[in-house]
């Protein structure tokens, strides 16, 4: 798949800035996948793995982990935005991240971004982007993330 925006050189990037860089496809979140994350991560809560029990709890379904959803932003991302004319690309870490609403499975998810802020870095640039996973039918995202990227010359 082609990303819906394409930066190429610092020029582009820092042009960016203030725009809405577009939407990724959405994805059906799956008990497996809640289940694989769960594996991994060792969080077994009952209302992430269990489908009987957390049908009759708190949010009617199994809910998946907030930070399994704050992580799909690595699979969304590329979908939205290709960077060109940099040797490396890093992830430097985040500002925030906020989860508003949760993602119950059988939920669809997508991711939107926009560039916030570009700033100039020893060897390159580092852009804040805000990353907003909304999911399907639902006025409220299930996760809005201030993504600090540093980006190489």
């Amino acid at each position: 798949m082609t990303a819906q925006t394409i930066l190429d050189g610092p020029e582009a990037v820092r042009a960016a800035v203030g725009t809405h860089l577009g939407f990724s496809d959405w994805l059906l979140m799956e008990q497996e996948r809640v289940n694989t994350f769960a594996d991994a991560t060792g969080d077994h809560q009952w209302i992430h793995v269990d489908p009987e029990r957390a049908a009759a709890g708190p949010f009617g379904a199994p809910i998946a982990h907030g930070y399994l959803t704050m992580s799909l932003s690595n699979y969304f991302l590329p979908q939205i935005i290709e960077t060109k004319g940099f040797s490396a690309g890093i992830n430097y870490g985040v500002d925030k991240v906020r989860f508003p609403s949760p993602v119950k499975v059988g939920d669809r998810i997508r991711a939107g971004a926009e560039m916030l802020e570009v700033t100039d870095v020893n060897g390159g640039l580092q852009t804040l982007v805000r990353i907003t996973i909304e999911i399907e039918g639902s006025d409220r995202p299930a996760c809005v993330i201030d993504s600090l990227s540093r980006w190489l010359v």
